[in-house]
């Protein structure tokens, strides 16, 4: 099982006080050389298009607020820890590149309705975690985990259905065990656990992201931006997602340039932690 640098663990200790500081934030990250830069680095990246560059952890921290910089740190770390898992079947840029296009694609979904920028990021960072259990899973069983690709494609079924087939569970039940250990928001861990069985989600708020980053899911495997080995995704739901999310296919093509250039400026992400 994957674990979290000291850092970013320390980090979440320190967002989750009930009156979490900035200073105090700022001190965490700046015991970590590694990931100071990195985060200013992304801070003053064009994904976030700032005027002024910002030098020190402080001012990112007061002018984007603790919860972007904290998840900001978090992907970072997660993306850094995951990315030096030994793959078989998947090839890992093309796995971090699905897992950007979800995010961001998410993300502008929960712009377009509105919801707070804080909680818009939480969607980011449920979309990019989403599929987080398919590495362990590729990494620790490589043989059966071929095995299952291979049953995906050969009786074009979703992969997750493949997966339970092969192993008895899939690769929602393996990232809900890291998230738990990780000790991440609830919203993140119904995504991930989730994201292919929307009905198992029983509060409504949670419901409604989950719902989100599923549909960002289905827009990603459409219009065909990197791959997570699910090339024959179960669109039976589909309908049931529209519902809950009042959204259409008319919504998601009209987006596309939109997610196109805000993974262009997201792409920063990868060529930190890929290598």
């Amino acid at each position: 099982m994957p674990s979290l640098s000291t850092t970013a663990v320390k980090v979440m200790e320190v967002c989750n006080q009930p009156d979490p500081s900035p200073h105090e934030l700022g001190r965490v990250i700046s015991l970590d050389p590694v990931l100071t830069g990195q985060v200013l680095k992304l801070i003053n990246s064009a994904y976030f298009s700032l005027l002024h560059k910002i030098t020190t952890l402080i001012r990112a921290i007061t002018m984007l607020g603790m919860n972007t910089v904290k998840n900001m740190a978090l992907s970072t770390s997660i993306m850094g820890t995951m990315s030096r898992q030994k793959t078989s079947s998947l090839e890992i840029a093309d796995f971090w590149a699905h897992s950007l296009g979800v995010a961001v694609t998410a993300k502008v979904l929960a712009k377009t309705r509105d919801l707070p920028y804080a909680r818009q990021e939480e969607f980011f960072m449920a979309g990019l975690l989403h599929d987080l259990g398919k590495l362990p899973m590729d990494s620790c069983f490589a043989s059966e985990y071929a095995q299952s690709l291979d049953w995906a494609e050969q009786e074009q079924i979703s992969l997750a259905r493949a997966e339970t087939t092969i192993f008895g569970f899939n690769h929602g039940d393996c990232g809900r065990l890291i998230i738990q250990k990780w000790q991440l928001s609830s919203p993140i861990l119904e995504a991930v656990s989730h994201h292919h069985e929307l009905e198992k989600v029983k509060n409504s708020a949670d419901r409604n992201l989950v719902a989100l980053v599923e549909l960002a899911n289905i827009f990603v495997n459409r219009f065909q931006i990197g791959c997570a080995g699910d090339c024959h995704p179960d669109s039976s739901h589909i309908d049931k997602i529209f519902e809950l999310t009042g959204s259409n296919w008319s919504e998601l093509e009209n987006m596309h340039e939109i997610v196109l250039e805000e993974i262009k400026k997201a792409q920063i992400f990868l060529q930190i932690t890929v290598t």
